[in-house]
């Protein structure tokens, strides 16, 4: 890879992350779905689109990641990487636990009529410990910060050999097999094995603890973006044959559409049969050409950077730990307004959008203790 920063993966991360925000606001509109906050009346539009989302987003983010890696290990030794990590992945996470994430359960708890005291009430029931959804004490939608970080330590001993010279020669010789898409389209395999594997037997929960087909399948597209990020031929590939990807990622997701996703609960793979292998095979491959063609055209459009990219790209991670508390506490009371889904829909992602910029704006980016606390870097420059 180029030594200088690649802005489209700057803008992807932005996209991605921004993308994630959208569908928590949408998600308490989705048929069939108990999340910590829910409308009363539900979207079956609405529910296809999360449906479709919901497939590649956390895959892409979890690739990205993996690039990012790739990124800071050029510039620092293994003891600094690590060190950087502990304090920008687990003290966040922590942070969150005790300080972001009761905001959620107590509003859930509130709409579900579990309890109706005042927060400050309720507030000490997170330091009994007790995990959710039993007590109070979770991540949340910070597991995918604790996968990371596990992740992160699990393969140090692979991120280490990026110093190693002979790991830079075979990443150069087999650089000429990804100048073909077909090599592209082949790394899709691993996923497709896992979905045959792993899918039935253990669904996904972002428990950490028997959720083997989400860490497994999230590990390898880690790995996948730290090996890739650095083979030039990939991302020339992905650039010269975007249009390719795109087509198959297209067609993949009519075919799920028709076949899965119109009506998910009533044609979802239930069984290790055939249907489950076909599913398999469809769907990962949607998931793979989807993040294919992305980087594809984020090359083609986005290699550029201004004061937008390098403001957002830092404030995304903030934005990512605070977005969730301020969707659930708002939409406990939006939710329950007399208006159609539409009018809630947009309120709420203003209000979510408006929320989380005035807390990072305002807050968050001015002081060191709110910046490490919320995973940023501790001087008060721009660049992530």
């Amino acid at each position: 890879m180029k030594p200088e920063r690649l802005h489209y993966i700057d803008w992807l991360r932005v996209l991605a992350f921004m993308t994630l925000i959208l569908f928590h606001c949408a998600v308490p509109f989705v048929e069939h779905y108990t999340w910590e906050i829910n409308n009363t009346e539900t979207s079956p539009w609405i529910t296809r689109i999360i449906r479709w989302v919901h497939q590649w987003r956390l895959p892409m983010l979890f690739f990205i990641s993996g690039v990012g890696v790739r990124f800071s290990l050029r510039k620092r030794s293994i003891p600094k990487f690590m060190g950087e990590r502990f304090v920008r992945l687990l003290v966040p996470l922590v942070f969150a636990i005790f300080f972001i994430t009761p905001i959620q359960v107590y509003f859930e708890w509130l709409q579900k009529g579990r309890i109706t005291s005042g927060y400050m009430e309720f507030y000490p029931s997170v330091y009994e410990i007790v995990p959710y959804p039993d007590g109070s004490f979770t991540w949340s939608h910070m597991w995918f910060v604790a996968y990371l970080f596990v992740f992160t330590i699990l393969l140090l001993p692979i991120f280490s050999m990026a110093k190693i010279k002979w790991f830079n020669r075979f990443r150069k010789m087999i650089g000429p097999i990804f100048g073909n898409p077909i090599a592209h389209l082949v790394l899709a395999t691993p996923f497709v094995l896992y979905i045959f594997w792993l899918y039935i037997d253990w669904p996904e929960q972002g428990s950490l603890i028997n959720d083997w087909y989400v860490f497994i399948s999230s590990i390898t597209f880690y790995v996948l973006g730290f090996f890739l990020g650095a083979i030039q031929n990939f991302w020339d590939t992905c650039l010269k044959y975007r249009r390719m990807f795109l087509v198959v990622a297209l067609t993949m997701a009519i075919v799920l559409f028709a076949r899965y996703y119109w009506n998910w609960e009533l044609n979802k793979p239930k069984e290790q049969d055939m249907d489950l292998y076909v599913y398999g095979l469809l769907n990962d491959l949607h998931i793979w050409t989807i993040i294919l063609a992305a980087i594809g055209y984020a090359m083609k459009y986005l290699n550029f950077s201004n004061k937008n990219l390098s403001y957002l790209n830092t404030a995304v991670y903030p934005f990512y730990i605070t977005h969730q508390a301020v969707i659930v506490a708002s939409g406990y009371y939006i939710l329950e307004w007399d208006m159609g889904i539409l009018p809630k829909l947009l309120l709420l992602v203003l209000v979510c959008l408006t929320a989380i910029w005035s807390l990072y704006h305002f807050i968050i980016r001015k002081t060191i203790l709110t910046r490490v606390l919320f995973g940023m870097r501790w001087n008060y420059g721009n660049k992530p």
